[in-house]
């Protein structure tokens, strides 16, 4: 194989006529600048992680202190507190360089201990959570707390430009929520899919264990909160995702698609490379930290810590539990195309490959005409099937020799691309071309994405682009905000007028070279095995993407209603009429005001919603009494989001007492029976926004269509969506087709429907306020 020859740096051999060297001075140069680089980044890190200590002042600061220390000093005056005189007597002399040195230690001590005060205070500021509560607008004003809080922080936030991680050493603990407050609110949330019977029966059992083991789960709880940086991150990481055992592929990873009503070009290797490469600089951004920290009203920082393992990372599988590996550095990607994997090397003679370079590999891989050596085509069914299998097959087969090399190729790739050969379409009066799009990257023909990459980038041969993410290292906002960062890209970079990337290459670019594997009958029967069971689960989704085009975010703001719980009311109304009753209801939120927060649960299913949704299906009901109950249960449901952003949600606390009762090896029903109820409805809104480069103003289309995942509940619904304008909505929502009750596109229309009887609701609501307004004008 002439790629592992070429990986030989240097050799020797020795004879009867002394010995003799070879060395291969290209390899020797790569090592050179490889290890240059490595040295570069470590330096780069050294020199952000102590910018990030003492933010937020900046290090010129230091020079300033000590430079104000030694001209009060040799100006006679005692500052501060004469700590340099205290000094002096200790080191060897009083000599000017000694009285300099003296200065600089006190200046330093001081310098350092007047930064973790401001540290420390600014901590204590993040803890108030107060501001989230309190409405804005119409007229109303925020409270003289808020406003010297306000004050405050951004006193103390300073005046230096933030890096990526510098607001990570003042970011508060997630709080642990008082035991009877979550129990108070779990019970309210059930209250609306219990009878008269089974809600006395769950009060009792919720009794039982507030006064008895929940007070003890509950203090070992807080005694892990106050020595763990997040007391639920960890446990949700490991019990939630990485000890999880079924597949990947539909029940866990998720996907996100193209900005649909742009298409910047229809040449493959074209959009390959761009892409490719606006991922690569964004990963610099992050090596670096020259991105800015998410600022909530551009004050109040989330945390950063799941940047760290967007790239290089994979999930690598056990028999009992998996683990994420995170590289600190790669200078390759892998391509997958038409079954054959390629190691493409993205950085040559001290640099990132330009787009125009970038493409020649690409459209090398292209043209390349090699067939698949056997079993390689469905290699990575072995991660779309169950994770016990793969870990099996994986210590078995490729542990060592070829199949270890090529498989430590893929695993320590900064990312995977596939090439797919069939193309991704979209048309508004055929969506169920939209419906394929999203089928195709939530999981493909079940072997052409390795679902264990932290993502995957899915081109179409007609240019068209999307991801496949595995969800154990972060959350969708993440990939979101790097989804939102390469679709600008696409408008920064830009492509010639003949649909290839921009210039002429200005090097030869390293040729992509072919993993080789060595699979044996027994390795065949594993991979078709696991691509058996992948067939079987993607053949079972249901999915179907709703493009809602009759309005959006600006009707719903002229309502004075949040979008977000609009929608929400909207889908209980339409699981409503599809199911007959009502259902327990996740909403993703997240906890990133604190450190390391990730999710939390909002449950849209309210007492108040379910009484708006009874009076939208009863004829006795006013269009006066439904909008007041629609409101009220809009409010309710936004307190619920602030509730569980400020750290007083309900699952996560409940899932780690849970945990923790498994630890002690006691049994208590009432978390076993919380813990057991299944999500018919899991939804989920996509973020955008995250990032200053896209301008929608100059590119009104320049906006991704969202992404989706697949069905938590076998007969339920998984359902995501993205406000993409003021005038536009997309649903993505998946089911099982071996589910007799539910139905996607029959879901989809329910969705359509409610939506157009709330706006309706509105409007008659509007134009009876005006037939009162002139009733009142002539009785007055």
């Amino acid at each position: 194989m002439a790629e592992a020859h070429s990986a030989v740096a240097f050799s020797f051999s020795i004879s009867h006529e002394g010995w003799d060297v070879n060395f291969d001075r290209e390899v020797l140069h790569l090592v050179w600048s490889s290890g240059i680089r490595s040295w570069k980044k470590r330096l780069w890190r050294f020199q952000n992680s102590v910018k990030n200590g003492v933010y937020p002042a900046p290090l010129q600061s230091l020079w300033a202190t000590v430079g104000i220390l030694v001209a009060l000093h040799f100006a006679g005056v005692r500052l501060p507190i004469g700590l340099v005189g205290m000094l002096l007597p200790h080191l060897p002399s009083t000599a000017f360089h000694w009285q300099v040195v003296a200065c600089f230690t006190v200046a330093l001590s001081v310098w350092f201990a007047v930064i973790q005060i401001i540290r420390y205070t600014l901590r204590l500021l993040l803890v108030y959570k107060g501001w989230m509560y309190e409405e804005r607008g119409s007229g109303r004003s925020i409270s003289t707390k808020t406003k010297l809080w306000l004050v405050l922080v951004k006193a103390l936030s300073g005046v230096s430009r933030p890096m990526l991680y510098s607001f990570q050493g003042s970011l508060p603990k997630l709080p642990v929520p008082a035991l009877d407050d979550t129990v108070k609110r779990y019970l309210r949330s059930v209250r609306p899919l219990l009878n008269n019977e089974e809600y006395s029966r769950m009060e009792k059992l919720a009794e039982e264990f507030g006064s008895g083991i929940g007070t003890k789960l509950q203090r070992y709880l807080k005694l892990k909160s106050w020595w763990a940086s997040n007391y639920v991150s960890d446990w949700w990481e490991e019990y939630v995702y990485l000890r999880g055992r079924s597949p990947l592929m539909v029940n866990s990873n998720f996907y996100g698609i193209d900005a649909i009503l742009m298409h910047p070009t229809k040449i493959q290797a074209a959009r390959a490379a761009t892409v490719i490469y606006t991922c690569l600089q964004y990963r610099r951004l992050i090596e670096r930290q020259e991105m800015e920290p998410i600022l909530i009203q551009g004050l109040v920082p989330l945390c950063s810590w799941q940047y760290e393992r967007l790239f290089n990372t994979t999930r690598v599988p056990g028999p009992e539990t998996d683990r994420i590996v995170h590289y600190s550095d790669s200078c390759h990607i892998v391509v997958y195309h038409r079954g054959r994997y390629f190691k493409v090397i993205i950085y040559h003679k001290n640099r990132l490959l330009l787009p125009c370079e970038l493409e020649v590999q690409m459209q090398a891989i292209l043209d390349n005409k090699s067939e698949p050596l056997e079993g390689e085509e469905r290699l990575a069914a072995l991660t779309a099937g169950p994770r016990t299998h793969w870990a099996n097959t994986r210590q078995e087969f490729f542990f060592k020799g070829t199949n270890r090399q090529s498989l430590d190729a893929i695993e320590k790739a900064a990312f995977t691309v596939s090439l797919d050969d069939e193309p991704y379409e979209f048309d508004q009066s055929r969506p169920e071309l939209l419906d394929k799009f999203g089928r195709v990257l939530l999981h493909g023909k079940g072997y052409d994405r390795w679902f264990d990459k932290s993502f995957t980038l899915c081109i179409g041969s007609n240019g068209r682009i999307g991801f496949n993410s595995e969800h154990s290292w972060a959350d969708a906002p993440v990939m979101g905000h790097l989804w939102e960062h390469v679709i600008a890209g696409d408008t920064e970079v830009g492509y010639a007028p003949d649909g290839h990337t921009i210039g002429e290459p200005e090097l030869q670019p390293p040729a992509p070279i072919r993993l080789q594997w060595d699979l044996n009958e027994k390795a065949l029967a594993a991979i078709d095995s696991s691509y058996k069971i992948a067939v079987n689960l993607l053949n079972d989704v249901d999915l179907r993407i709703y493009v809602h085009d009759a309005y959006g975010k600006g009707f719903m703001k002229e309502c004075r209603l949040s979008p977000d719980a609009y929608i929400q009311m909207a889908m209980q109304l339409a699981y409503y009429r599809d199911a007959g009753k009502f259902s327990l209801t996740y909403e993703a939120s997240m906890t990133r005001l604190y450190l390391e927060g990730r999710t939390e649960t909002v449950r849209p299913c309210t007492i108040e919603s379910s009484e708006w949704v009874k009076s939208m299906e009863s004829k006795n009901s006013t269009t006066e009494e439904r909008v007041a109950l629609l409101q009220k249960a809009c409010k309710v449901h936004h307190l619920g989001i602030q509730d569980a952003m400020c750290g007083k949600g309900i699952d996560r606390h409940l899932f780690c007492l849970y945990v923790v009762s498994k630890y002690l090896e006691v049994e208590s029903p009432f978390l076993k029976e919380v813990l057991s109820e299944p999500w018919r409805l899991s939804t989920s809104q996509t973020p955008h926004g995250q990032t200053t480069k896209m301008d929608l103003k100059k590119f009104p289309k320049c906006i991704s269509a969202g992404g989706g995942f697949g069905p938590v509940a076998d007969d339920g619904y998984g359902v995501s969506y993205i406000i993409a304008g003021e005038d536009l909505i997309f649903f993505h929502i998946s089911s099982k087709r071996s589910c007799d009750t539910t139905d996607s596109s029959r879901f989809a229309k329910v969705i359509e429907k409610s939506l157009a009887d709330m706006r309706t609701l509105f409007q008659d609501y509007k134009k009876l306020k005006q037939q009162q307004d002139k009733s009142n004008k002539k009785t007055e």
